[in-house]
């Protein structure tokens, strides 16, 4: 049937820059590729899901992004999110913390526990995760220039507790090439940053098998500025990177690929979003396949969290975030995601209070329980729609790796700041594109009222009492420990820094005689430096 075009509609691209017909047909399907990547969920590409019956066998994880002031703190509000229904915990550090820094760094102050738990020592975390089982929950740690010690720091914890570390799951996000793209929080230069990450993976690998120790991050680069095919095909080049670090070791691709994961994000508009994650599923599966001859299913599986969506919230009328959010969840119930963790509607001005993110929890639960969203696998798979869209984007993809690979790479291109250029650029015209409303956001630059309501915003209070006794704590912590013990573990990172062996068992060590963060970080720095950010314009 030939399409009848006479309207002469004017053309419309989504983010990502692909033309959206009035109209599919089944020959829409055919051009695009046809089905040929589509398969059955649990097989391989995998577009349709990673399991065979996906949510009707078992829902999505809820793991809702929290963590404030020191870790007592913390600890209540995991106590809170548990007992109204959360399945598992992704925890958020202050920024002296992300950059390596102890609470009573000249540089951390003002900062500390202000965005995030203030983490110093292995006291903090023991604190942090006291009266939580952790076989039944598991934990995601958002952090990433830190990440090798935090690491060190909840297998210790966990150790210490009587868990047996060979069986204890968990993910970390140690995603530092993107933190050079979108978020900052690094700390090393590239190439050490990079053999950090591997020494985690390769570490893991051979003493924590069921542990994750990278959750490839495609969400931050998307907040950046990159549209959703750059945000899934920058984070599988980064995924690349670190497999090469780690193969480059002697590491099988099967004993480690299985259990990398990934963070995405889901604002924007929904079939876009759920044809950028069907498409990935299947992309990936075909990269580890054909290009590293993974031969485990599980090494071709691409686990996500997706989730978030801070990026299209907004500050003017945040009751909207409410409904935005809503939406996101079913886009990533749509999406096949493993994990959901949803942003809460105040989190557009401040820290989700306790009302928010119990919002946000009964929002994914009000799906699993009333929508129907867990009794059938990929939904809208069959759709002329989003499968002729799952092709294109999926050829997007391709085209974007290709580019990069053609360029030198992804660890050349962010050396060199050109991917953080690249979405900056495209970051400031979206946003000129807000201002003008060309881009349009309801309650910013559409359907507002002539005269908005001021409305009460409640702020997360920083109490900088609470900065004060988190120092103190720590002062308490160094008068108490072994010294000699702390100084020979730091000494011998600095040494395993500089021969090239894997980090982590002295990390581990120093982590053990409570050596703290920013110890452990100077201790490294004065092997390996500080990255200084290269600037484009």
């Amino acid at each position: 049937m030939k399409r009848d075009r006479s309207d002469a509609l004017e053309p419309r691209l989504n983010e990502s820059g692909i033309a959206i017909e009035p109209l599919y047909t089944a020959e829409d399907v055919e051009a695009s590729g046809g089905l040929a990547m589509l398969g059955r969920p649990g097989e391989y590409p995998f577009t349709r899901g990673i399991h065979p019956l996906m949510y009707r066998r078992q829902p999505w994880t809820m793991r809702q992004y929290t963590g404030f002031g020191n870790a007592a703190d913390t600890n209540a509000r995991f106590r809170y999110l548990i007992a109204n229904g959360q399945t598992g915990l992704n925890v958020a550090f202050d920024l002296p913390t992300q950059c390596g820094l102890d609470s009573d760094d000249p540089q951390a102050e003002g900062e500390v526990g202000r965005v995030g738990m203030a983490v110093d020592t292995l006291r903090d975390v023991e604190t942090a995760f006291d009266g939580i089982d952790l076989d039944r929950i598991t934990v995601s740690l958002t952090i990433n220039g830190a990440a090798a010690i935090l690491i060190a720091m909840y297998l210790a914890m966990a150790e210490k507790r009587g868990y047996d570390v060979r069986t204890l799951r968990g993910t970390a996000q140690n995603d530092i090439l993107k933190e050079f793209i979108g978020r900052g929080t690094w700390i090393f230069p590239v190439e050490p940053s990079i053999r950090l990450v591997g020494d985690t993976i390769e570490y893991c690998a051979r003493q924590a098998p069921k542990y994750s120790p990278v959750s490839v991050c495609g969400y931050h680069i998307r907040e950046s500025g990159a549209t959703p095919t750059q945000e899934m095909a920058y984070a599988f080049c980064i995924a690349r990177a670190y497999a090469d670090e780690v193969i480059r070791r002697g590491l099988p691709v099967d004993e480690f690929a299985g259990r990398l994961s990934y963070n995405f994000n889901i604002f924007g508009s929904i079939f876009e979003q759920v044809a950028k994650f069907r498409a990935g599923r299947g992309l990936w599966a075909r990269i580890m396949r054909e290009q590293y001859g993974a031969k485990e299913p599980g090494s071709m599986w691409l686990r996500m969290i997706a989730g978030g969506g801070g990026g299209g919230l907004t500050a003017e009328q945040p009751e909207n975030n409410i409904v935005r959010g809503a939406y996101y969840a079913l886009i990533s119930a749509l999406s096949g995601a493993q994990t959901m963790a949803l942003c809460c509607f105040d989190e557009a001005y401040t820290i989700p209070s306790e009302y928010a993110q119990r919002i946000s929890l009964r929002t994914m639960q009000l799906l699993i329980e009333e929508m129907g969203l867990t009794d059938t696998v990929d939904p809208l798979g069959g759709s002329f729609y989003v499968e002729t869209l799952t092709n294109r984007m999926r050829a997007e993809m391709e085209r974007i790796i290709a580019e990069v690979d053609a360029e030198g790479g992804i660890v050349r291109l962010v050396a060199d700041g050109i991917v953080q250029a690249r979405v900056s650029a495209q970051a400031y015209q979206r946003q000129r594109e807000i201002e003008s409303g060309r881009f349009r956001k309801v309650g910013v630059n559409c359907w507002r009222s002539e005269e908005e309501p001021e409305r009460k915003v409640e702020f997360h209070p920083h109490d900088e009492d609470d900065a004060r006794a988190q120092v103190t704590a720590l002062g308490r912590v160094r008068a108490e420990r072994n010294s000699a013990a702390v100084a020979a573990a730091l000494a011998r990172v600095s040494e395993d820094a500089r021969s090239g062996v894997n980090l982590m068992p002295a990390i581990v060590e120093a982590v053990k005689a409570y050596a703290s963060v920013g110890e452990i970080t100077g201790a490294m720095v004065k092997v390996f430096g500080r990255f200084v950010e290269p600037v484009r314009f």
